[in-house]
């Protein structure tokens, strides 16, 4: 157990998120989305957020990344308190701080994929210089560099999620959010992608966070969170440490 403990102190924490709630419908009948849910994620981890369907894992994604604000409680990102960011201070801080995958790819359909990645280096200033750099090391670990000038509907489900990945690397986040990212994938896409992200993990201690039903995920998972009706029940990190 102490070593557990020593090696958590020596790594930096991401995400601090403090009794945070979220409740729809709070003047008639409320219905608790998120319920005074406290979570600690270190630098590097591999965690996966578990749970049926409505049982408040997207929903925590969502306040995690800043795309939706808690009805009560603080998120700590990198040390900022993100709830008490203005809408415009939360652009900027998710364009420096966090990477996103979503399900649905959400890749620019008129871009290709090059400029789908590029996007968002644009929109950080980087110069024609840095993005070139970036770009060649971005399309080489996700083993697609013969399709930058590809369109999305000429790629398939699992080359789409490549270089959404590659998207949500592009501004190298302190982490990256990933909601159901193997769901429109058959097998062998899945597993490209898990390899691709497990790399990504160990090489470059980027700290993943996937909202998911997929047990492929959940079994590569090095931490798996679970919820029920908005609750954390379960935490693999909490039960490693108590047994250690």
């Amino acid at each position: 157990m102490a070593d557990i403990e020593k090696e958590a102190a020596n790594k930096e924490t991401v995400i601090d998120a403090h009794n945070i709630s979220k409740v729809y419908n709070p003047d008639t009948i409320p219905v608790y989305a998120v319920n005074n849910v406290h979570l600690h994620l270190l630098k590097g981890e591999f965690t996966a957020l578990v749970g049926p369907s409505g049982s408040g894992k997207t929903t925590l994604l969502n306040l995690i990344g800043g795309l939706d604000k808690p009805d009560s409680g603080n998120i700590y990102i990198n040390g900022v308190d993100i709830t008490q960011l203005s809408s415009g201070e939360l652009i900027d801080f998710r364009l420096k701080n966090i990477g996103f995958v979503f399900q649905s790819f959400n890749l620019i359909p008129v871009l290709t994929a090059k400029e789908n990645v590029e996007f968002i280096m644009l929109l950080q200033g980087a110069n024609q210089s840095q993005r070139d750099i970036r770009i060649k090391q971005l399309f080489s670990q996700i083993q697609l560099e013969d399709k930058l000038d590809a369109r999305p509907a000429q790629l398939s489900g699992g080359q789409q999620q490549r270089v959404a990945v590659a998207r949500a690397l592009a501004s190298m986040p302190r982490f990256v959010l990933a909601d159901e990212p193997t769901a429109n994938l058959d097998s062998q896409s899945a597993s490209n992608l898990l390899d691709i992200m497990a790399k990504l993990n160990e090489e470059e201690g980027i700290t993943f966070l996937f909202s998911t039903h997929d047990q492929r995920v959940i079994d590569r998972a090095r931490r798996v969170i679970r919820l029920v009706d908005g609750k954390i029940v379960s935490d693999s990190a909490a039960v490693a440490t108590e047994h250690a």
